[in-house]
């Protein structure tokens, strides 16, 4: 079956769906009659999007982590390559994602549908190698970071940079911003359970030891996911009063508002760190792997910085914090520093603006990758 009027999007992390859904209601703008399904979760199931598998429960970072859930991912390749094959969409645009969408790409490009990767795997970070075989695979490229275009060069692969669908996302929030609150502090453990366990300890005994330095400071925890708050609400009930664990308010909300009114934040690494730049939000950035996953890393990754931020601008304007080094005595001096009157404070707020710009224009950048999406789908 034949069906030019479909365009699949898959995506399996909380970004690729936010990323998603905005592609998809633009697309259904410019092409009203177009069909979108795919993969995706909450956001893309709310912009319309028909979504064959949801994704919710499918963001796993890590080699020993996707090793435990390979039997889940196999079941659901399979299902998407068949059903792809029976209703040939016009095209299927791929998000980041790559352990799984990569591998995806090549059983959709022999089948013949136009593949386009709208948010590029990191491989310039950790997969080089695998570029020939993408070039060959895939149909078009559209990269979100303006250094990317470079990594291409050469292959043949049709590059394009769109700028970040953020900055227009964003920019309501940035409009509406009123005055911070220079003693609110952010503590943002990751959208995954995986990272939040890994994480909040070290971020809660952080906070413990601003507290005692600055007594004015409360927290806030932005966890829109139940079991991330069911979490982190159970381990600060049992080890609260034996850790010195200050208060802190756990908010079932986005951390987009939050990141308008806080002074200062410590974030797990991802798009938060693009969000918080865009809204202006200073940050120390940490994160922790599973051991294992770790050491398999450090023989595959080579670059200067793990905080897309840091790498954007080709300096450490995030301070960054990894492993061993996710601890109170080393987070709280550079929270510290990056606060209203802290020394590092104009630096980085210099810095962001600096991003910001790096990022592109904040104008029509969805209906322009729409409009992309569907020239290379034949659509337009």
């Amino acid at each position: 079956m034949t069906n030019v009027e479909t365009i699949w999007i898959i995506a399996g992390e909380s970004s690729g769906d936010t990323y998603g859904a905005n592609l998809a209601r633009e697309l259904q703008l410019v092409h009203p009659q177009l069909k979108v399904r795919g993969m995706g979760g909450p956001e893309m199931q709310a912009a319309g999007v028909d979504c064959i598998v949801d994704s919710t429960d499918l963001g796993i970072v890590g080699f020993v982590e996707v090793i435990k859930h390979l039997p889940a991912f196999v079941g659901i390749f399979r299902q998407l390559v068949n059903r792809a094959a029976q209703e040939r969409p016009a095209a299927v645009v791929l998000i980041d994602y790559p352990g799984f969408n990569l591998r995806f790409a090549e059983k959709i490009h022999k089948l013949g549908i136009p593949v386009i990767y709208y948010v590029s795997p990191q491989v310039w970070a950790w997969g080089r190698r695998r570029i020939p075989k993408m070039a060959r695979i895939i149909d078009k490229m559209l990269v979100l970071f303006p250094f990317e275009t470079d990594v291409f060069k050469g292959t043949g692969l049709d590059v394009e940079f769109v700028g970040h669908p953020l900055l227009e996302a964003l920019a309501p929030i940035r409009r509406q911003a009123g005055e911070r609150d220079p003693n609110l502090v952010l503590l943002l453990p990751g959208s995954r359970l995986s990272e939040v366990k890994r994480l909040i300890h070290p971020m809660l005994d952080t906070a413990a030891a601003i507290k005692g330095k600055r007594p004015e400071t409360h927290f806030v925890i932005p966890a829109p996911g139940q079991k991330q708050r069911d979490y982190i609400h159970s381990e600060w009930e049992r080890h609260a009063g034996r850790m010195n664990w200050p208060a802190v308010k756990l908010v079932p909300e986005s951390a987009r508002q939050w990141m308008a009114k806080a002074d200062a934040g410590i974030a797990a690494s991802g798009t938060v760190t693009i969000e918080a730049a865009i809204l202006g939000l200073p940050l120390v950035v940490v994160y922790r792997l599973h051991w294992l996953t770790y050491h398999f890393a450090r023989l595959l990754v080579d670059i200067p910085y793990f905080t897309m931020a840091n790498l954007v601008l080709k300096e450490e304007l995030f301070q960054e914090f990894l492993q061993k080094d996710v601890h109170p005595e080393l987070l709280t001096p550079a929270l510290e520093a990056i606060c209203s009157g802290g020394t590092r404070r104009p630096l980085v707020e210099d810095g962001i603006v600096r991003l910001r710009e790096a990022l592109g224009s904040h104008t029509d950048i969805s209906h322009n990758t729409a409009r992309k999406v569907l020239k290379a789908a034949g659509l337009e």
